[in-house]
């Protein structure tokens, strides 16, 4: 029967592309068969390697002559204004003149989707919380011309150097490195006009750059990773002044393609802070999961957009823009948060492992909702001392690496 002949395909499947059984299965839920088929295949080919052009140093139509002449084959991409896409290279792209002098960023292409849907705007006050190597915030504080002030934080210390190397290199000069646990920033300083969390995450939209994905991850480590990301998010909206004359947006990213930490998360913002989902304003891309398995969202979810390897010929990503309505936080109610838990136990593949899971997850949950709480409080008595606006496509592993939580804390890109 059709069971068996799916149960036969899924494991030929995992044996043909070195895939685990669990992540056979979940692809297998999110995708159509023959989708979940291209996506496999997809996985297989690395991606074009692209560059951003540096707008504070260069043009795009410049740095195109340029590297021609060096016998560098490449095109614009035509949905960014500053993309180029790498066909042929006779030059290594990490040590032209051009890149030791800033004039593009080697980042893929998926990562100027988060900056595009933050629209930032001159002298702005702009938080990028986690964002190392630096590919997002240069292109922030490019779109914003160096004016108003950036920062630019994460929480692992190792991968600062590189961040503060990139922003000395492409000539960014409005921005702040800040080396703090993404979650304790509505205490440490808040009112952003907008803040970027491209949050950390299991990394199933970069399998082509990460192989060893393919059986290192299970829903363990996505639900641990989902706890990490919903206290963040909470955290992205604290940080985040409502009365910004400009602003007032977050936006939430990720290179993950599953929904506990894609829609699930921006779910739980929704309930917990007053914000709105907003268009993203991404000419292309696919709308977010307002119904999936057991889970049922805000239908306002179709406005985030997701995007895949198979399809965009990107990284699998995932975007969604928030506005916020009120600095007021809402005391969460509790039917509110069992009801999450249950959905995110719904995924337990059996009993047994249903009621264990269970349990963790609760722990998880109070662990976290005392400390969000507490944040709120510190943010509420912090209020009156609140800064307010300031207003005087094969990717190269170097670059933009995928996410990975730190110890269930969380540094990245």
């Amino acid at each position: 029967g059709r069971n068996d002949y799916m149960a036969q395909m899924k494991k030929d499947v995992g044996v043909v592309y070195g895939y685990y059984e669990f992540l056979v299965d979940y692809l297998y839920q999110l995708f159509a068969v023959n989708e979940a088929l291209e996506h496999f295949e997809s996985n297989e080919t690395a991606r074009p390697v692209t560059l951003r052009t540096n707008g504070l140093k260069s043009r795009r139509v410049d740095l195109i002559t340029v590297m021609q002449a060096k016998g560098v084959h490449l095109e614009p991409i035509k949905w960014s204004k500053v993309g180029l896409q790498i066909f042929e290279s006779q030059v290594p792209l990490g040590a032209t003149p051009e890149y030791l002098a800033g004039y593009y960023m080697i980042q893929s292409a998926s990562s100027f989707l988060p900056v595009m849907a933050l629209a930032p705007e001159p002298n702005e006050r702009i938080l990028d919380m986690a964002a190392s190597p630096g590919g997002k915030t240069t292109h922030i504080a490019a779109l914003m011309k160096n004016t108003g002030c950036i920062f630019a934080n994460d929480i692992n210390k190792e991968r600062i150097a590189s961040l503060v190397a990139n922003i000395h290199r492409l000539g960014v000069k409005n921005t702040v490195v800040t080396n703090y646990d993404g979650r304790a920033f509505p205490k440490l300083i808040g009112g952003f006009d907008r803040v970027l969390l491209d949050a950390p995450c299991a990394g199933l939209g970069v399998i082509s750059r990460d192989l060893s994905v393919k059986t290192n991850k299970s829903i363990e480590d996505i639900r641990r990773c989902a706890i990490l990301q919903k206290e963040l998010i909470l955290a992205a909206i604290d940080s985040v002044d409502a009365n910004s004359e400009t602003g007032g947006y977050i936006v939430y990213s990720t290179c993950s393609i599953t929904v506990e930490e894609n829609e699930s998360v921006v779910n739980y913002a929704l309930k917990r802070r007053n914000v709105k989902l907003v268009p993203t304003d991404l000419a292309f891309g696919r709308e977010g999961f307002i119904r999936y398995r057991e889970f049922r969202f805000h239908p306002s979810l179709n406005l985030t957009r997701r995007f895949y390897p198979h399809t965009h010929n990107m990284d699998g990503f995932f975007v969604a823009k928030l506005k916020k309505l009120d600095n007021e936080i809402p005391n969460p109610n509790k039917n509110d948060e069992e009801e999450e838990e249950e959905n995110i136990e719904g995924e337990s593949e059996n009993g047994k492992e249903k009621e264990k899971e269970k349990g963790k997850g609760k722990s998880a949950e109070k662990k976290a909702n005392p400390k969000d709480k507490k944040a709120g409080q510190d943010k509420k008595s912090n209020g009156k001392q609140k800064v307010g606006i300031n207003k005087s496509k094969p990717q190269t592993p170097h670059k933009d690496q995928k996410k990975k939580p730190q110890n269930g804390k969380g540094g990245k890109k």
